[in-house]
Formats: structure tokens, sequence, C-alpha cells
């Protein structure tokens, strides 16, 4: 059940919403910044300055910590062609890698095929959170996915064996066997794989320990149970979870500090757990949101936009900045919005083929140039 030594884990943080660029990788230094946001800026001295012409939002600092100590990538100008401001729809391309048609299967659902082609262990992925991301589905590709690690399970207050495994045969009977038709059979092994889930996660809470104190918000809770799984060596390799939303239309100045505070707190707790169990350097964390915001404020917030920006962080992680940032001068906009200048795919194919040694070309749904935010 364990995976080799040292083998890569990625653990994809989902910003639902669609994560205001702007106010979180900061181009203090540039006029047209301020003069279209009027109202709803971060002043040059608040700003956590990574370099002579960008800073990051004052509530992450914890991720600026990990900037300086050189294990963070932020990809500036990221997005994908013919951009759309749907929630909905640019989700399903981010989840998919899909831009121009409807997908059913998930980038992450084809790198966990990829990296378990039998489905011999049924939480090679977990998404930690409620319902399961597309981007985590694949046809014949089992993946668990948690509300509360404590409490995960099915039929966990049977404590006697045996009676467990005459509920799970009646279970199977009734689904599955001769002559039953291909969803009830479908719905037989999906159930039994989560059943098989459930009882190899539920070990994890007892085997772990640290001395990192986690902050008592969901983001936070869900990547301690990350770490707890990860340090149970279950063979787990792909991690999803999320927060938001940061739909900032209104009040944003507050809502967004209070969002990238809980997220780069979490983070940073994280990484230090990682660290404090020797496993930083084998792990990449991507974050990402569906799309950026408008440029111009609107007063009180920003409206959804479609050029954004992404970080990848871990021990491994070549830190800097890649991506061009996008200019903000009215002829370079695209209907007010930043124009992004790297497909997200690019991203998706530097993952796959540098960090997990799978076939790029499959997951990312194309042959794309890729970054050397890992080697």
């Amino acid at each position: 059940m364990t995976s080799p030594a040292n083998a890569k884990t990625v653990v994809v943080i989902q910003l639902s919403g669609g994560n205001d660029a702007l106010n979180t990788v900061i181009p203090y230094n540039n006029e047209h910044y301020y003069d279209l946001r009027p109202q709803v800026n971060i002043s040059q001295d608040n700003v956590l300055k990574i370099n002579d012409e960008l800073g990051f939002n004052p509530s992450m600092a914890p991720i600026k910590r990990l900037w300086d100590e050189g294990n963070v990538a932020v990809i500036n100008g990221i997005g994908y062609p013919s951009p759309n401001r749907s929630h909905f729809r640019s989700m399903d391309v981010w989840h998919t890698a899909e831009p121009d048609t409807i997908s059913n299967e998930g980038w992450l659902g084809r790198a966990i095929r990829q990296i378990d082609p039998d489905g011999e262990n049924v939480i090679t992925g977990v998404n930690f959170g409620r319902g399961l991301p597309r981007a985590l589905y694949a046809k014949d590709v089992p993946v668990a996915s948690v509300g509360t690690l404590e409490n995960y399970g099915l039929m966990t207050d049977m404590k006697n064996e045996a009676a467990r495994n005459l509920a799970l045969e009646a279970f199977s009977q009734m689904y599955g066997g001769s002559g039953k038709d291909t969803i009830a059979q479908f719905i037989s092994q999906t159930g039994l794989d989560a059943l098989k889930g459930a009882d190899i996660l539920r070990a994890a809470p007892r085997q772990y320990s640290s001395t990192v104190e986690y902050a008592h918000t969901p983001i936070a809770q869900n990547l301690k149970s990350i770490s707890q799984v990860m340090s149970a060596d279950l063979g787990t390799r792909v991690f999803y979870t999320q927060h938001g939303s940061f739909d900032t239309h209104s009040g944003e100045l507050s809502a967004h500090s209070k969002l990238w505070q809980d997220v780069s707190e979490a983070v940073g707790d994280f990484t230090d757990d990682l660290k404090e169990h020797g496993q930083l350097d084998d792990t990449l964390i991507l974050m990402f949101s569906e799309f950026g915001r408008r440029i111009k404020d609107n007063g009180a917030g920003t409206d959804h936009g479609s050029g954004g920006s992404a970080f990848v962080i871990g021990g491994a992680v070549n830190g800097g900045t890649y991506g061009e940032f996008p200019s903000l001068r009215s002829e370079d906009q695209i209907e007010g919005d930043m124009r992004f200048n790297n497909d997200f795919r690019i991203t998706y194919s530097t993952i796959a083929d540098r960090w997990l040694s799978l076939d790029p070309v499959h997951i990312a749904n194309g042959t794309f140039e890729q970054f050397d935010f890992v080697d």
C-alpha cells in the first residue's frame, strides 16, 4: 500500500471564486495600478516586496517567509485562450485541461490512472472537502473524498468484524454479481472502494504526531489531515482541497485579507509540518484560482476577470517569478482584464513530467513548453 521511497506527492489548493491576482501579487511601482484602483488597492508601504516591481499582499507573511527561503514559484499572467468569466465554465476548464470542448475527465484523474493503472490503491488520490472535484475524476479511477478524517468511513459503528463483513457481502450481492447491469456494477465497485478507503484512512490520525499547532480554520484543518495521511505512508500521491469564496465583488479589502491570512497561515503550518517529518522536499503544492479579477475596481471590490496568478511551493521548487507580469496599459488589456501570457497547461505539463514523471501530453491534453520551477 505504501509508495516507493521518496515518491513525489502533489497537493492542490483550489482558491474558489476567482482570486484577485492584482491584490495578491501587487505591482506596487506601477502607476496604472493605483490609477485604476483608487479604492481597492494595497499601499506601497504595506506591500511585502519580493523584488523591485512586485510584492505580496500583507496578509501573506508566511508565504513571504517561504519565498525568502527560495521555496515559492509565482506564475504571473496565467490563464487560457478565449477566457470565460463564468465560475462554472472556467473552473471546468482548469479541472479538465480542455478549454475548447466539454470533457468528462480531470487532469489529476488522468494522472492517478498513470500512477496506479490497475487501481490497486483506492487512495492514490484523496480529496478533503465536499463532493469530488472534476479534476480528480476519470473513468475507473477510485478516489476518496473526505469531510472529517477522524469520522470518515461507512458503518463505523459496527465494531464486530464478522457483522461488518456480512454487511459488505450483502452490499456486494445487492449491486454486483452476475447478471447485474453496468450501472449497478459501477455502484458496487465504487461503494466497495469507498469502504476500503475508509478503513485505510481512519488509521492515519493514530499514527501521526507533530509539534505544529494548526490554526482552527477549515483550510488549516484540511492541510493537517493531508499531513496525517502523508505521515501514515499509505501510498497517496495526489491530494486536493479548496478554500473560498474569493468572489470579492464588495468588501474586498477586508475579505480578501482574511482569505489570504487563512490560506497563508495554513500553508505555513503545513510546510513546517512537512519539514518536521522530512517530507518538504518530496511535496509540491499548487495553488490556483479559476480566473483573476478586472483591473479597475468597482468602488468596493472587483468583478470577474481573466488573467491571474498561481503559486507552486515546495522544498525542491526553484523559487522565483515565472511568466511576464501582464501590462496594465489600456491598449494591452483584454476587455478591461489582464491579458494572460502563459497557458495554465504549461504548469500542468511541468508538474506531470518533471515532478511526477508521467506522460504530460495525455495529462495536459497537448504538448506544451515547460517552466523550470522544478528540475
